[in-house]
């Protein structure tokens, strides 16, 4: 199992700034089961986490050149573009790590569903509810 500290890539990618010339600033990446840290070329600066819980996907996947482009699409629609070296495969360990997070994350919600089903309920409290068929609510 993986641990939330644990490095699964770190190295160089270029982020675009969201300033009006949107240029490409380079960062140094560290992926890590639970997030993305981007560290600026600058030294002291602090580091941006973009947290798995907070995105949605990896999108727009382009190869032009020696770069792959890719945005990384949040929870409120925010949309971070990215580049990187075609053979660093930034984008594709970012998808994998995001997708082993939100796999994790649905397991505990369903063990979290099982336990709550299967606690025993005191005289007098109701019952949960079973949800309806499918068939009763798809009208």
């Amino acid at each position: 199992m993986k641990t939330p500290g644990e490095v699964l890539r770190e190295g160089e990618l270029e982020k675009r700034s969201d300033s009006l010339f949107q240029l490409w600033k380079k960062k140094r990446g560290v992926l890590t089961p639970d997030r993305l840290r981007l560290f600026p070329a600058g030294p002291g600066a602090r580091p941006k986490e973009l947290r798995f819980h907070s995105i949605l996907k990896v999108d727009c996947v382009e190869r032009t050149g020696k770069y792959v482009y890719f945005t990384i699409v949040t929870t409120d629609r925010k949309e971070i573009d990215f580049r990187c070296a075609g053979e660093s495969c930034w984008n594709a360990a970012i998808t994998l790590a995001l997708i082993d997070f939100q796999n994790r994350r649905a397991l505990q919600d369903v063990r979290l569903r099982q336990e709550r089903a299967a606690a025993p309920h005191p005289p007098g409290a109701p019952t949960p509810a079973a949800p309806e068929p499918r068939s009763a609510r798809a009208s």
